[in-house]
């Protein structure tokens, strides 16, 4: 029985899609790995749509769903650790300069989860790997700020085993139609980072009122 993943598909994959598939196929679980760790060194390559696809192939026989979690989490890592030493090597201004110059990113997103690291340390790094843009970009404040090294492994390994398992499972179930999670995760990245911005505006509200009173 042929569980080749590019054989007459529902429709043809293109494009980005086509390519991973195309990796997963070759390499199989490393394959897989190497595209999750793009993600978190190129944000435009969205893991929304990449994980879908990683349980699709497991759905198709590439490898059994605990290998797909495996491989994608230990890519997630991967990434998340060169990440973490650019930002320890680089240090803060540098780190500013690089973020600059990726297309797609700018300053000011680096700037808002370097605040986000500040205020919440351990939580950010955890809850950060599963919030579009933050999750591809709170390593490198991580680094530059020395997090203990095990205690960042810890909190990235765990935040990112939750967040590619939700992914992972939706796409090995929905089979064929793995695309469906990567259109309604559009919906959720909105309604996530429109959380974090209500989240972070009631925090500034909240300290500048509090000043006020002291100032009085």
């Amino acid at each position: 029985m042929d569980l080749s993943l590019t054989s007459t598909p529902a429709e043809p994959m293109t494009g980005l899609a086509g390519w991973a598939v195309g990796l997963i196929d070759t390499l199989g679980g490393p394959g897989a790995a190497i595209i999750v760790g793009l993600d978190n060194l190129f944000p435009p390559i969205p893991s929304e749509l990449v994980l879908p696809l990683a349980g699709f192939s497991a759905s198709r026989g590439a490898f059994t769903l605990l290998g797909a979690l495996f491989w994608t989490t230990l890519g997630s890592l991967a990434g998340a650790l060169v990440v973490y030493w650019i930002g320890a090597l680089l240090g803060r201004d540098r780190t500013r300069a690089l973020v600059a110059r990726i297309p797609l990113l700018h300053v000011g997103d680096f700037d808002r989860t370097e605040a986000w690291f500040a205020r919440h340390g351990g939580k950010a790094v955890f809850l950060g790997r599963m919030v579009p843009i933050f999750r591809s970009l709170i390593s490198l404040p991580a680094g530059v700020e020395r997090m203990p090294f095990g205690r960042f492994l810890l909190l990235t390994t765990a935040g990112s085993l939750l967040w590619n398992t939700a992914f992972v499972v939706a796409g090995y179930l929905l089979g064929e139609s793995w695309s469906l999670v990567d259109r309604y995760a559009s919906v959720f990245q909105y309604v996530v980072l429109a959380t974090v911005a209500i989240a972070i505006g009631l925090f500034v509200v909240v300290r500048l009122r509090q000043r006020r009173q002291v100032a009085r």
